[in-house]
């Protein structure tokens, strides 16, 4: 079955020249902004250019030249985002680099991207870089944005940002036509970035992506929802991400809207609600973080105040989504709702910082469909989106008006989705990666003799020809009595419960569904200390007895849902036991991308997986963990393992 979305117009080009372009046509208008000690500071189109053109100059002076790689290093900084376009003004690629990877997991991409240059923000990045000398030697020029901490450091592989600026008009004096020289003999096929896959099961590969990809990816999204120089977006998801790239870098550029970014990972919501964006991405997890935290707050509010919010809510469970799409709601309904959103929906959205919004958007993995229902309700225009790095995160997404609870949308401009018979997706895009950098058997085994992207997830069109995701092709399996078996959706559902952070479930092959789970340390703790109940941090909070008993509630509704659905009812989860430790990227449990590498997690933690399976209700396990400072220490419990009923849907139906 293949569906295609409508051809649509626009020229690829170069984001060099998409600068420029901005810099003469709306040179005075903002063009990106940044919170540094309190104080938001902006830069205009005009001022940016400047800021590129001296950069990249000052990156020729020191040898820098076309078919090099630049690694790009640190939160979300103007500079670091002008440092994308200097590289690509020179025909270099920039390569960015997840900030908080620990320094042995840069050197596989400082290493495999043959770096020479990098860029980097701060001194913790600064000194990953220098431990890695002598496993990197290929590394020559460190240059550092921010000097606090740095003054001390006599390395002549350092240089600062503004050093290096200040050579760069050195440069430009002396050479008048070079930068021009140099934007000019870029092409709308060279690649302009590399972006490495997360690595869920195997070492990451470098997605080559061009010009002509992303700036197609770019014009389609702005096509579809409408954006222009007036929208405001706030930059807050890793710059190595794909997602940041087409959404902070790609579509600011093509379309010419402003680029906020905050003072911190740490300031975020504060800084969210100062600019108001117009515009906002997140995946599924900040999304559940956000409503975690409302619910924190709603439980310490007054009695009042929580009987209004439980109301509302009831109407905006009945409504509000019928509401945001248009549809016929009856006359008591909509004035209940319209109260409603002056008592409760809009100063929730004032408090979330969504005022402001008039699209949002999540992707990189599935949403539980009560978390997408309950950001709708209150009057947030939340859809889904599908793609992938290797496609530019464009694919698929929801239109106005159609969105779905359990779908990722409808093919965008330009693609064609077909499914196999073995259920895969397989996809064709104007975005689609050029190659895998280095890697000429992994392009070949990716893409089809016919030009599809073999995606590696399952999924299906519904009537009204929207994609729906049912899992990873791989991970989709059976029990051993046939009942289908897809973790990833079990584990939506259980991450749906403020209380439960990650889960991971087991079951192909097997005679029962069984799952690990992570409690959510604000939430839990929070309702603990409600409840009176004394805890000397997480391991002794997660083995507690009436934590076990929350756990266990949570499950029992995933469960009975589980059982209204002929097709599921067989994969209800009968045994669960609360993990001692959070999973933890750091510990390689999971993505820099927060995704669960489940089969790591399985082997890691066998013991545990044969204590579900062997009928056991405790189990003692000692755990190896790392610090952020690279030290290592040692986590030891004795697991509780816990049973549960089949539900029946007459049970759901009580």
């Amino acid at each position: 079955m293949t569906q295609s979305g409508t051809i649509g117009g626009g020229t690829a080009d170069t984001f060099p020249l998409l600068l420029l372009s901005h810099a003469e046509t709306r040179g005075e208008r903002t063009a990106m902004r940044e919170k540094d000690l309190g104080i938001w500071q902006s830069w205009t189109w005009k001022q940016s250019a400047d800021e590129v053109r001296r950069l990249a100059c000052g990156l020729a002076a020191l040898g820098f030249r076309r078919g090099m790689n630049l690694a790009v290093i640190g939160d979300n900084r103007p500079r670091l985002y002008w440092a994308f376009a200097a590289a690509q003004s020179l025909g270099g690629v920039p390569v960015p680099v997840y900030q908080d990877s620990a320094a042995q997991e840069m050197l596989y991409v400082l290493d495999n991207a043959e770096i020479e240059f990098a860029i980097v923000e701060d001194q913790e990045q600064v000194d990953k870089l220098l431990e890695l000398l002598p496993q990197n030697p290929r590394l020559k020029h460190i240059i550092y944005d921010d000097p606090r901490g740095l003054r001390n450091y006599l390395r002549s592989e350092l240089i600062s940002y503004d050093a290096l600026r200040d050579q760069g008009a050195e440069f430009d004096r002396d050479n008048p036509a070079f930068f021009m020289k140099e934007v000019n003999a870029g092409k709308a096929d060279d690649t302009c970035v590399i972006l490495y896959t997360s690595g869920t099961t195997s070492k990451p590969k470098g997605v080559c992506l061009t010009h002509a990809a992303l700036t197609a990816a770019a014009r389609g999204d702005i096509a579809l929802d409408h954006f222009t120089d007036r929208d405001e977006v706030l930059s807050y998801l890793p710059m190595a991400w794909v997602g940041d790239h087409l959404f902070s870098y790609g579509q600011a550029l093509v379309a010419g809207f402003t680029v906020n970014c905050p003072e911190s990972s740490e300031t975020v919501m504060t800084d969210l609600r100062e600019i108001g964006p117009t515009y906002y991405f997140a995946p599924p997890r900040v999304f559940e973080n956000l409503l975690t935290q409302v619910m924190i707050r709603m439980e310490d509010a007054s009695r009042i105040k929580r009987w209004l919010f439980q109301y509302f809510m009831e109407v905006a469970r009945r409504c509000g989504a019928e509401i945001m799409d248009g549809k016929p709601v009856s006359l008591t309904d909509r004035i209940a709702y319209s109260i409603g959103n002056l008592a409760v929906y809009g100063p929730l959205r004032n408090i979330l910082g969504m005022s402001r919004i008039r699209v949002a958007y999540t992707g990189g993995a599935a949403i539980g469909p009560d978390l997408y229902r309950f950001y709708r309700s209150i009057g947030i225009n939340l859809k889904q989106l599908y793609g992938q790095t290797e496609t530019a995160a464009y694919v698929c997404k929801q239109p106005d008006g159609e969105a779905k609870l359990d779908t990722v949308g409808k093919p965008l401009t330009g693609v064609e989705v077909r499914i196999v018979e073995s259920g895969e997706i397989w996809v064709k895009t104007p975005s689609m990666l050029k190659e895998y950098y280095k890697r000429p058997d992994a392009s070949a085994e990716s893409i089809s003799p016919d030009g599809y992207f073999m995606t590696g997830d399952a999924g299906f069109f519904d009537g009204d020809g929207h994609l729906k995701i049912i899992d990873r092709a791989k991970d989709v399996g059976r029990l051993n009595d046939g009942a289908l078996f897809a973790p990833q959706f079990l584990e939506n559902k259980l991450k749906f419960f403020p209380y439960i952070k990650e889960a991971v479930c087991f079951g192909d092959r097997r005679d029962m569904v069984c799952a690990f789970l992570n409690i959510d340390m604000a939430a839990v703790g929070n309702w603990a200390e409600r409840r009176g109940l004394a805890y000397a941090g997480y391991v002794d909070l997660a083995s507690r007895p009436e934590v076990y008993a929350l756990m266990q509630d949570c499950v029992e509704r995933v469960n009975a849902d589980l059982a209204a659905e002929a097709s599921l009812a067989g994969s209800q989860i009968r045994r669960f036991l609360v993990l001692h430790k959070e999973l933890d990227a750091d510990d390689d449990e999971l993505t820099r991308t927060r995704k669960v590498r489940r089969g790591f997690i399985a082997e890691k933690y066998g013991i545990l997986v044969d204590a579900l399976y062997d009928g056991k209700q405790q189990c003692v396990i000692e755990t190896e963990v790392k610090f952020e400072d690279g030290r290592k220490g040692s986590v030891r419990a004795d697991v509780r393992i816990s049973n549960l009923p089949l539900a029946t849907p007459a049970a759901k139906a009580a």
